[in-house]
């Protein structure tokens, strides 16, 4: 069987620009699913279901015969076991960079990787990648010019490490990219195990 095409089930544009540093061909399709939390869920399980319910989403989608690798992925912020995902307004981004303000806090992303074979069957795989950061004292005025740039808006937590807010990050144990979005290493991993066609794979 011919190596899958490999569709990345995400809107993020942090997600495709992380992809694309591996040099891989991908197509992008947008999942709709309900990312609400349920009641007595952890932090990582819920951030493992929102990645998986992305790639079943858009597998869904797919013609029965369509031979495909789905990655998709979800981020969350967790601030003393609070997750923070993206604000819905410009005084929730706040409050969440006054929560993190001075102190440490996890970074958490699923990665999902379902093969869709020609007999419409999925098989997914699942990786978790925890990082953890720490942000400097960041006063009031700085927190509202940094909500006044609209850069937290659409971010985990409120917060994007590679814009303004790497300025505030004092100290990170783990990957960088998982913080971006999608940790690089463990994507890599997943898509040689699928058969996924990398730069230096040789032609058969």
């Amino acid at each position: 069987m011919d190596a899958p095409r490999l569709i990345l089930a995400s809107t993020s544009p942090r997600r495709r620009q992380l992809l694309a540093q591996l040099n891989v061909q991908f197509e992008v399709r947008s999942p709709q699913i309900d990312e609400s939390i349920e009641p007595g869920e952890t932090a990582e399980a819920y951030v493992i279901r929102m990645a998986l319910q992305k790639g079943q989403a858009v597998a869904l989608k797919l013609q029965t015969t369509a031979h495909a690798a789905i990655l998709s992925a979800d981020t969350i912020v967790v601030v003393d076991d609070q997750v923070l995902g993206k604000p819905a307004s410009g005084e929730e981004a706040k409050r969440f960079l006054r929560q993190m303000s001075g102190r440490r806090h996890q970074v958490l992303t699923a990665v999902s990787l379902i093969i869709h074979t020609t007999d419409n069957q999925t098989m997914p795989r699942l990786r978790s990648v925890t990082t953890e950061v720490e942000f400097c004292e960041i006063g009031n005025q700085e927190i509202d010019w940094y909500v006044d740039t609209l850069e937290p808006s659409d971010k985990a937590g409120g917060y994007a490490l590679q814009g303004i807010a790497g300025a505030w990050v004092r100290r990170i144990e783990g990957s960088v990219s998982n913080v971006i979005g999608l940790p690089l290493v463990e994507t890599l991993s997943m898509l040689t195990h699928a058969g996924i066609r990398l730069p230096w794979t040789p032609v058969p």
